[in-house]
């Protein structure tokens, strides 16, 4: 998959200017490492004050990758589906890419998984995905599949006490 291969890359940028933060060492050699690698098409930031991450790539073609991720990112999910209702959520990560989008929501909720995957494999069925796998194992629930239009879509629930962990995944157009 070439959207794979992509955020590989863009994985591999925002690792390494997080290595290069982490080391500490001569403020100048970091700087100019930071602005080297933006040169080469891509950079990232953390804002100490919320935490929240962002990066941006641009590889050899001039396709513009971004990616926000945290907890105070807005929420703007693909048409057809909603925040679980009374849940919090715990993170949010958006990558757009052209027409291209992914969103990526960690979500805690009181209600079991049994009703959150109901919930989302409504949304999912609604919004024209085939669901074609569906899997139970102990306290975890996992459910995916994908739309004709290249739209997927995941959504994983894991009791654990009175809290349901959950993580929903959708994303389409990406290359």
């Amino acid at each position: 998959m070439k959207h794979t291969a992509r955020l590989a890359r863009f994985s591999f940028i925002a690792s390494t200017a997080l290595v290069l933060a982490a080391c500490g060492g001569d403020a100048s050699e970091a700087e100019r490492a930071a602005d080297e690698a933006e040169e080469t098409r891509g950079s990232y930031d953390i804002d100490t004050a919320t935490g929240e991450t962002s990066a941006r790539y641009t590889d050899e073609d001039g396709t513009t990758t971004t990616m926000r991720s945290g907890e105070s990112v807005p929420v703007e999910l693909p048409t057809g589906f909603t925040v679980y209702p009374g849940a919090t959520v715990v993170n949010n990560t958006r990558v757009e890419q052209a027409d291209g989008l992914l969103v990526l929501l960690n979500l805690e909720s009181e209600d079991t998984p049994e009703e959150m995957v109901a919930f989302y494999r409504k949304q999912a069925e609604e919004a024209g995905i085939d669901i074609a796998m569906s899997i139970q194992s102990g306290p975890t629930t996992m459910i995916g599949g994908e739309q004709a239009g290249g739209a997927s879509f995941s959504f994983t629930a894991t009791r654990e006490e009175d809290t349901t962990s959950a993580q929903l995944s959708v994303g389409s157009g990406l290359e």
